[in-house]
């Protein structure tokens, strides 16, 4: 396993008909890629204790979250994981995010193109999200 500062961290949802990207400010985090089988991440986000209601919500509702982060460095190009909350965590007057999932190997501008066309294809909610994740699949 390797571990890495995570730098920033953003949300990105779907309300309405946009892709809307939640910055999230950290107070400290790390990023872990397991470097197991699955090439799955371990994300935690040391955060402020007023995003619990948020991201309690956000773990309930949904299956899967899409996740902007910057790793090691401000100035280093964002990465994009497809990931699930694996755990919300109370620590005093903070919290913790731990989420796990797959890096997706493709540019920011990519994967808004193609969440664009999905939307103007009719697809919302979870049939949007089973045919990105399809899409995600093929390569």
């Amino acid at each position: 396993m390797k571990t890495f500062k995570l730098k920033a961290l953003e949300v990105i949802e779907k309300v309405d008909e946009e892709m809307i990207q939640n910055k999230v400010p950290l107070l400290d985090g790390l990023i872990i890629n397991r470097e197991d089988d699955q090439n799955q991440w371990v994300i935690e986000a040391y955060i402020d204790h007023s995003y619990l209601d948020y991201f309690t919500a956000l773990r309930e509702k949904n299956d899967e979250v899409i996740i902007q982060v910057k790793i090691t460095k401000e100035s280093n190009a964002p990465a994009i994981f497809m990931t699930s909350i694996i755990g919300v965590n109370e620590i005093d007057s903070r919290m913790n995010v731990l989420f796990k999932g797959k890096i997706i190997d493709r540019h920011k501008d990519e994967i808004e193109e193609m969440l664009g066309s999905l939307i103007e294809e009719g697809y919302q909610g979870e049939d949007l999200l089973m045919e990105f994740k399809a899409i995600m699949e093929k390569g």
